[in-house]
Parts: structure tokens; sequence; C-alpha cells
């Protein structure tokens, strides 16, 4: 273990705190995290524990959500710029206008979107369960934030009518069709595993559509060997980690979320030293967000 790795597990315990780690951040995030995975499936196992801090290597929506699920704990995280442009697309004051403007109807909001957005919310949903989440409303339509390409493919799983927000993640939505079949030309034995974020004409193009959790499941229960991942190229970190017996290739080097690799194990450490970047989300937010998050937790039940 390398001094730095060493000084961050000593000040986690120091601090009674618990690291999280999305999958899409740098390898070594990863390894010397306590929990990787999606980002409401870290948020809701930190609640679980008995942690005082909860150190989010992500961005600040999952912070945010993070102080959402555990309001009586201490949320950190290390780089205050790590952002999400696809949150960014929806603001509380655009998102309560376009409400005003549309029959009254749910509002399902993605969780990668802020405290603030998911307090105006009916239910959040996540892209593993998003279909399960617009068919369990009861009304004929619904108003979908912020990923439109999300929406879409949701909408290709209902009946229901689901209006657009004109937001998306930057990242997969470069992902052409092009770059899946020349990736099925270098690798054809290769399953195509595609994140529902990405465009319809190359969610149409996957073997299977899966969230990125999903698809390390996906990768231990398919016969194949190989397997094109459409995702951040952080993914394949974990899918090789869990499958070392099988091969993964990037549908696109080019899929690399900027923000999602801003945080470094030396800002992890000053964060846990100083206790620096607290995120807190304040009371009169927090309750109505909760109650969409849990409203959408509550289906699985």
């Amino acid at each position: 273990m390398k001094p730095i790795e060493k000084r961050i597990r000593d000040l986690l315990k120091e601090k009674r705190a618990i690291m999280l780690a999305h999958n899409y951040q740098p390898s070594e995030i990863q390894d010397l995290a306590d929990l990787c995975g999606d980002s409401l499936e870290l948020s809701i196992k930190a609640s679980q524990t008995d942690a005082e801090v909860i150190v989010v290597c992500g961005v600040s929506f999952m912070a945010e959500t993070a102080s959402i699920l555990s309001p009586t704990k201490t949320v950190l995280l290390p780089r205050h710029d790590a952002g999400c442009p696809m949150a960014d697309t929806v603001t509380p004051e655009a998102l309560k206008a376009r409400i005003a403007e549309l029959l009254p109807m749910p509002v399902v909001t993605y969780v990668n979107s802020t405290a603030a957005v998911k307090a105006l919310s009916t239910i959040c949903c996540t892209s593993a369960n998003v279909v399960n989440v617009v068919n369990s409303l009861e009304e004929d339509e619904a108003l979908m934030v912020p990923d439109q390409n999300l929406a879409r493919f949701a909408q290709g799983h209902t009946t229901k009518r689901l209006h657009l927000w004109n937001g998306c993640c930057p990242i997969h939505d470069r992902l052409t069709p092009a770059d899946i079949q020349a990736a099925k030309a270098a690798h054809p034995e290769a399953e195509v595993m595609v994140h529902p974020e990405c465009r319809p004409e190359v969610v149409a193009l996957a073997d299977a559509v899966v969230s990125t959790s999903g698809m390390i499941r996906h990768a231990g229960a398919s016969d194949a060997r190989e397997f094109i991942v459409a995702t951040e190229v952080g993914l394949l970190h974990p899918l090789k980690k869990s499958h070392p017996d099988k091969a993964f290739f990037p549908a696109s080097t080019a899929m690399v979320c900027p923000d999602m690799k801003k945080i470094t194990l030396e800002d992890v450490a000053r964060s846990l030293e100083r206790m620096e970047g607290e995120v807190k989300v304040p009371p009169e937010i927090q309750a109505p967000a909760l109650k969409a998050v849990q409203r959408m937790v509550d289906l699985a039940r």
C-alpha cells in the first residue's frame, strides 16, 4: 500500500468515515474505496452503515443524494468543482416553468439531478428501474427530466406518453452507431452492452441495455467471453476485476467524463484531514427530495 493510501485508510478509521467510489472513478480511487457502484446504490448502502462521515468520490449530485438519505451524517465531496453537465440542464426555476405549461402530471426525475430538482419531483428513477417507475404511475402522461435519451428508452417500453426534457449526458450522447459498428468489426464475437443514456440509434444495436452495475451483473451471467462496453471507460476497471476471465473493450475511447476523473487520492486525504468539501442539503429541500427517492425505493419492496 502506498503512503497516501495508508494515510487515507488511517483517516477513514479515525473519522469514522466510509469512502464511496462511483464506477466511473479512476481505478486507484475505486481500489481504495469501501464501496463501489452506481450513485444511488452507494448512497443507500452508506445510509445503512454506522459511519459518521461519508466521502463521496463522484460528482456533486451524488454527494447531495448521500445527504438526502443520511441527513445526520457529514457528507464530503473532495472536489467542489466535480459537477454533471446533464444535471445542470434542469434548474428548479426552469422545471417550475415547464410544469406550469403542462396539464397536471407526475414528474419523473432521474437520480442524476440536483436535490432541488428532486424536491419538485413526484418520483425518482435510475437507469436500471426507469421502465418499472414509469409503468408504476397511475397517470397516462408524465414529464421526465433531465435525460431525453433515457426518456426515449423508457418510452419504448410503456404505453404512457412521456414529455421529454432537452437534456442529456454529453459523454453518452456523443457515441454513434458508427462507433458501435467499428467496435463490432474489431471484435465480432463480443456482446454489446449499452447504457440507456446513449442515443436511441445506439441502443438499437445493443445485445443488452443495462446500467453500470447491470453491466457487471450481465457480464457474469452471460456465456459470452468478450464484451463491447458502451458507457464511460471507467467501468472497464470493475468489469475486469469482477470477471478476469473475460475480455472487455470500450465502444469508444472518447467516452471519458472529465468531472468523474477530477478527484485524486490527494484530494481525498485533504478533504478528510481538514473536513473540507461538506455538502449539506437544507431540510426544506431534503424532505421533499427524500419523499421522491423513497417512493422509488418502495417500488422494489
